[in-house]
Formats: C-alpha cells, structure tokens, sequence
C-alpha cells in the first residue's frame, strides 16, 4: 500500500472517524478526502466540514451529500418490494446503507484520482464485509484500507491518548465509556454493545430514541392510508411525497404509536451472534401495507414463489452482496411481480401494532361472487371439488394402502 498518495475516507465527523483521518495522514502519508453521506440520520452534518477542515482536509476534498431520496428510492424501496426481513424478523435498515455508501466512495475517489478508499468499520462486524464487497464489485482494482484491523489502538483509552496527542477535538462526554454505539438513517435506529451486550436482560428505556413505549402510546388508534404504484408507496392519506419524505412521514406516525421496536439476537456473516435493539417505524407499516396490497394483487403462485426467494435476497443483502448477479437476477424477478400492485391500504396503528384493516385496488383478483356465504349466482360449482379432492388424495391414498400391507 506504500503507493497509495490519496485516500477517501467515509467520514462522520465524530471521534472515530477524526482518528482515523489523522491516523492516514501520520501513517500513510497520504492526502485524504473525506465523504459524509446525509442519508437521515438526524444529526447536522456541516460541524463534519469544519472538523475534516480543522484536520487539514482541504475545502474541496470535503464531500457532504444529500443522498435520503436516493437511499430510499433506491434502495429501501426495491428492498420493501420483496417483503425483505432476516431471520424472520429484522428489516436491514443497517445492511441496506452501506452499498449506497460504498457507491459514493468509489465515485468520488474515481472524481478526484484517489489511489484508495477507507472505512471506520471494525473487524469483528459484518460492515467490513459490506463496504468491501461493494467497492470491489465496483471497481476490482480499488484498494481499501481498514484501520480498525491495522492499528494498536485498540482500547478506548489509547484512542483517546492519540487523539490528545495529535489535537483532536475530545467532546466532554466521549471522555468516558458510551453506554451503547447507535448506527441510524432514514430506515432506522440501531443500538448495539456496552449495556446491551447481555441478551438475558431487558434493554434499558433510554436506548429507544425513535419510537415512544407501546404501553405510553395514545389510547386512540391513528388510520393512515398508503398509496401504492407498482409496488412502491407514493402517498400518505392522499399526499402525494417523494421517498425520502415519504418514509419521514410513516417514521413520524409509526414512532408516535410505538410501533418498530426488536430486541433482536441475530446471526453476523463473520460466524458470533450478536444482539441489537432497532427501530424500523415507518419501515414496519410500510411492511405491513405492502404485504396487504400484494394480498389482493398477486396471484398465489407468485406470492408463494416471492415469499420463497425472499430469505435468501435478505441474507444477500445482509451479508453485503448487493451489487452481486444473483441480487440482481432475483431483483428482476420481484420486480416483475409488482407490475400490478397499485392500489391504497389503511394500517390502523395502535400500542405498537400495525395492522392492515383495509386494502383496495383497480387490479384486484378478489372476487366477492366466489367467496360469498350467500348465493353465487352460478360463479362457483361447489360439486367440482370431489374431482380436485380425489385426484390430490390419490398419492395419498395409495401411500396409506401400501403401508398397511
């Protein structure tokens, strides 16, 4: 790596990410350009400037960008068209970021002739993976540097002894321990490490930043109803809102009935298991209504199907393969289902539900004159399924007849 001369670094502004970006300049030599990604995390991002600027990163070599609207549309919503949850329960909202981060990285170090990019991921978690897998899928011949599995600083104490030595400003409350590291954007809030660590006992209330208790939320449920065109939300109570909006909006809604909370011990791409609390919001209603509007939509060989691909799309995503071929190859495929999967559903929130109550659309397969109690009108010859019955009961009975002999 002794050739490297620039590096872009995906940079928080935080202590960390400042000590890392010391840390290339001292050890590497290199010049450094520094990327800060909006993508809604909810903390004002211009200090990150006068920070890298403070660093002595020059002005242009400081990139702060707006991407919420990319991030949802193009990301979280192909995403949410597969109905996409890990191990049953977690809706990626970590995972899907950092492809979208990664993107830029390569972009910009394309732009501005940098040999190499660097992330502040540590080498037991799986964002190592995801960032690299991106960037090499990206650009094979991008060098990335991971300082978290190079240094010696390997203690909080020494972090904050090299950031003492070299001038980096120390907030007053990063002097000792965090209770917990927090990772959030547009999607969600993940919280992960220090009191959290032991999954027997119960998170502590403070953790939840997005979303009030269920037992605290109003007494009164709140309708909200989501508009859908080709499998994509478009509108809330019939507001029409850009993705990024869009998703801030049922965030707003679902975090103020308490819904999206998981205490979840999940499975890392690395081999240990690790436990994490997060809150998804928006992105839980925006699960349940996009199963209810598919419910009247999908045919139900293409819904069984969806829902068969689906585990193996989340573990893709999850383990940072995202701009691998068989993503894209089972994108197509989802993507293909949801050329009739536009209509409204209403989502009635309440103590941490969302529950579909609702659902219409001008190409439902719904057929009232089918399922009725009351009289048909002819639709549907009840006596036609002794055939259907006879016939998927022969195999069976045959079965049964030759285990009796």
């Amino acid at each position: 790596m002794s050739d490297i001369k620039k590096v872009v670094l995906a940079y928080s502004g935080g202590l960390d990410t400042s000590i890392i970006l010391k840390w290339l300049q001292t050890e590497y030599r290199c010049e450094v350009v520094t990327f800060t990604a909006d993508l809604g995390q909810g903390e004002e991002l211009e200090p990150a400037r006068a920070k890298a600027e403070l660093l002595g990163v020059r002005p242009e070599n400081i990139f702060i960008e707006d991407l919420r609207d990319e991030f949802v549309r193009d990301f979280v919503f192909p995403m949410f068209r597969a109905n996409t949850v890990y191990e049953g329960q977690y809706l990626l909202g970590t995972s899907i970021a950092r492809p979208l981060i990664a993107k830029r990285l390569v972009e910009i170090a394309h732009e501005t002739g940098a040999d190499a990019v660097a992330h502040g991921a540590t080498g037991k978690g799986n964002d190592q993976v995801r960032f690299e897998l991106s960037a090499y899928a990206l650009d094979p011949t991008i060098k990335v540097i991971a300082p978290w599995r190079e240094w010696d600083l390997t203690s909080r104490t020494r972090l904050i002894e090299f950031a003492e030595q070299n001038q980096i400003p120390i907030a007053r409350d990063k002097r000792g321990e965090a209770p917990f590291s927090v990772d959030a954007n547009l999607l969600h809030t993940s919280s992960e490490g220090k009191v959290l660590e032991d999954p027997a006992e119960e998170a502590p209330a403070y953790v939840y930043q997005r979303t009030v208790d269920p037992e605290q939320a109003p007494d009164t449920p709140r309708i909200v109803t989501i508009g859908f065109e080709r499998g994509d939300p478009v509108s809330v109570d019939g507001e029409a809102l850009s993705p990024a909006a869009l998703l801030t909006r049922l965030n707003e809604l679902g975090g103020a009935h308490g819904v999206g909370r998981l205490d979840l011990v999940e499975n890392r791409f690395v081999g240990m298991k690790s436990r994490g609390i997060y809150e998804t919001p928006g992105g839980t209603v925006l699960l349940a209504a996009h199963r209810g509007i598919e419910s009247i939509t999908l045919d139900r060989g293409a819904m069984h199907l969806k829902d068969e691909l689906m585990p193996r799309y989340a573990e893709l995503i999850y383990n940072g393969f995202w701009f691998a071929p068989e993503r894209e190859m089972l994108q197509a495929a989802i993507d293909a289902s949801q050329d009739k999967v536009t209509g409204e559903v209403r989502v009635k929130l309440y103590k941490g539900s969302a529950s579909v109550v609702g659902r219409t659309s001008p190409h439902s397969l719904y057929s009232e004159a089918h399922v009725t109690f009351e009289e048909d009108a002819g639709a549907y010859d009840q006596k036609d399924a002794a055939g259907f019955i006879k016939l998927n009961a022969l195999r069976l009975k045959l079965l049964a007849a030759r285990d009796r002999r």
